[in-house]
């Protein structure tokens, strides 16, 4: 419950930063401070894209980001970040979890879940849903364990991250300068 509690209160002060973001023009002064770093800007703001803390002020920073330059520039260098951010989380989850989850699944109770994952359609469709978490503005924690499960390739992963977080970043940053 204290896990929880803690988890409830990182949220929050996550969705604070944002409205802090928003509200009280910090990317406009960090971009006038660096000298028109919107690029340098969209690489930072998408390597923090990636993490369940820190989805909304990344948010926030791209909203403000395709307001001050080209969002066919800054989505492309966003997911770069964004590519490197999910690639560490994977490399976490390919590593360390999934070893872990393997382990804790071994046993008779578990047999018919072990089964629905080594299933050969289960193995083509964990990674698209995978994909798909990552291209939503939620964050990618899901979808990268559902992609480490799946055993893809690292090249098919950092491929799979930096289009789905390119394409994720570009919808939010055309959302925002057609409304």
């Amino acid at each position: 419950m204290k896990k929880v509690l803690i988890d409830i209160f990182l949220i929050t002060l996550s969705i604070a930063a944002a409205i802090y973001i928003v509200q009280s023009g910090a990317v406009h002064a960090a971009i006038s401070w660096a000298g028109d770093g919107v690029l340098m800007a969209s690489l930072v703001a998408g390597l923090f894209f990636t993490s369940f803390f820190t989805t909304a002020p990344a948010i926030a920073v791209f909203v403000e980001l395709s307001q001050e330059g080209n969002i066919f520039l800054i989505a492309p260098i966003g997911g770069l970040g964004a590519m490197l951010g999910d690639y560490l989380l994977f490399s976490l989850v390919r590593d360390h979890i999934a070893k872990d989850a393997g382990a804790l699944l071994r046993g008779k109770r578990w047999r018919a879940l072990r089964r629905i994952f080594k299933n050969r359609l289960m193995q083509r469709i964990l990674p698209v849903v995978g994909a798909i978490i990552v291209a939503s503005p939620f964050p990618d924690e899901i979808g990268l364990a559902l992609m480490g499960i799946s055993k893809l390739t690292t090249g098919r992963f950092l491929l799979i991250s930096y289009v789905m977080n390119t394409l994720g970043i570009l919808i939010i940053g055309l959302m925002v300068t057609l409304l």
